[in-house]
């Protein structure tokens, strides 16, 4: 059954965006790591990456968009697009939140020896991917050494105030290891909780559990395996009707390295675009975007499955 289907036998309409309160900025492809799970099917050999015309007009439309509040900064490794620390300083000067979804390796890059000051000045939030808390489990999905960076930086992170102080919020995420749904989200915190604090020294503020998406790289796993069948149907027969109202697409707006407009980072990967094809050019204001029908397809049983799951992490707790 389809995904708007299913939502029709529940009872439920087809979802439309609310508002535009977030705007994701996917800054491209480019990254250090090339990790098994990544929707993105980022790596260090891909090319593609925002450029400074672009990132002008995501700055432009935020300005003339009073409904923003938060600029959501990713990619691939976003800090490495040159145009990134002037989209978290212009975003900042606009009175947004700013979000770098990091992925904690980046800051022992050439030329980020002091990305964690710049992002404490600028009082970024950081949200960090870091799929366990032991090391074999982060070398196997992100390759190995990626545990021992992981750790060393979020060290270096909680010696700026990051994860101790409440203005300067740093939050991990938690992808599972295969297909599977992620276990509850506040029951996992703390156990991540214990063990980085007992073993590293680490402190961090909130955990966020996200579901795998058969998209992408993860999708490509899922064959070798032979496992994609069953985990769709899994995802399918985890459908939760009382997560719909707060999936992220209702009221969030991804863009594309190149300006396109999607509902949600996930379809930008799937290449589907906002309905009517737009772009940043194509549009006076995010504000313009409510209402709008969101895109759906198969792949959306992921943000629904159990307790729902999002870039924020759980949709219920």
């Amino acid at each position: 059954m389809s995904f708007d289907a299913t939502l029709e036998s529940a009872g439920l309409a087809r979802l439309s965006r609310q508002s535009v309160t977030t705007v994701q900025v996917n800054v491209g492809k480019v990254c250090n790591q090339a990790c098994q799970h990544c929707h993105v099917d980022a790596g260090p050999l891909r090319t593609e990456s925002m450029s400074a015309e672009t990132a002008r007009r995501v700055i432009e439309l935020v300005l003339a968009s009073p409904g923003v509040e938060t600029v959501d900064i990713t990619g691939g490794a976003p800090e490495l697009n040159p145009n990134f620390r002037w989209l978290v300083e212009e975003s900042r000067r606009a009175g947004r939140h700013v979000i770098d979804r990091c992925n904690l390796t980046v800051v022992f890059e050439p030329g980020q020896q002091d990305l964690g000051q710049f992002l404490c000045q600028n009082r970024a939030e950081i949200i960090a991917s870091l799929p366990c808390y032991t090391r074999d489990n982060v070398d196997r999905q992100r390759g190995r050494g990626a545990f021992d960076k992981s750790i060393a930086a979020l060290r270096l992170l909680n010696e700026l105030g990051y994860g101790v102080e409440n203005g300067l919020r740093l939050n991990l995420v938690y992808n599972p290891l295969g297909p599977s749904l992620p276990p509850p989200q506040a029951a996992l915190e703390a156990d991540y909780k214990r063990h980085l604090r007992e073993d590293f020294g680490i402190e961090f503020h909130s955990l966020y559990t996200l579901t795998n998406m058969p998209i992408s790289r993860f999708a490509d796993s899922l064959v070798r395996i032979g496992k994609t069948d069953s985990y769709q149907d899994l995802l399918e027969s985890s459908f939760n009707p009382d997560t719909v109202p707060s999936v992220m697409c209702r009221s969030l707006v991804s863009i594309g390295y190149d300006g396109a407009l999607y509902d949600c980072d996930f379809n930008q990967m799937l290449e589907m675009a906002s309905e009517g094809q737009p772009t940043v050019w194509d549009i006076a204001s995010f504000d313009e975007l409510a209402g709008i029908r969101i895109r759906t397809a198969r792949h959306c049983f992921g943000c629904t499955a159990g307790a729902g799951s999002s870039c924020g992490g759980s949709l219920l707790n």
